[in-house]
């Protein structure tokens, strides 16, 4: 089908090809790893990209837990939780969240660049963090992916 130019052609589910990405986060910035890894799973790297429509890859993260963060950001860094009960604020400190649970903080730092909406939340369960340097996905042949 030859398309003019007032056609415009939306992909199916079928159509698009998903590609696994490994990313490994050892000693990298956390904010330039969750920029490159939203954007790779919104599908801005495709020429066939869609803002409306999930053509986005995979993407696994490993060494969550060696992330870093610069300047002075690790010690005044804070995670905020409210409960929805009155005085239900919790607050949680980078350095402790890092000990504790590496995989949230990247998970929450991709999260904040992605859509807030059904799309995201879509797109959000693409992302696979892990704290060591292993993972469970190698049937999958994830490609090497280098973030700068």
């Amino acid at each position: 089908m030859a398309l003019t130019e007032k056609q415009t052609y939306f992909f199916k589910n079928e159509e698009i090809a998903k590609k696994w990405y490994l990313v490994d986060a050892k000693d990298k910035t956390l904010g330039r790893i969750a920029s490159q890894v939203a954007s790779i799973l919104r599908g801005k790297h495709k020429p066939s990209f869609t803002p409306n429509a999930d053509i986005g890859d995979f993407v696994i993260i490993i060494n969550a837990e060696k992330v870093k963060l610069t300047g002075k950001r690790p010690e005044l860094k804070e995670y905020f939780h409210y409960t929805g009960y009155p005085g239900g604020a919790k607050f949680e400190s980078f350095k402790d969240l890092i000990k504790t649970k590496p995989e949230k903080v990247v998970m929450h730092a991709v999260k904040g660049m992605i859509p807030h909406n059904r799309l995201g939340r879509r797109l959000i369960q693409k992302l696979k963090v892990y704290a060591g340097p292993n993972h469970p996905h190698q049937a999958q042949q994830p490609e090497s992916l280098d973030i700068k």
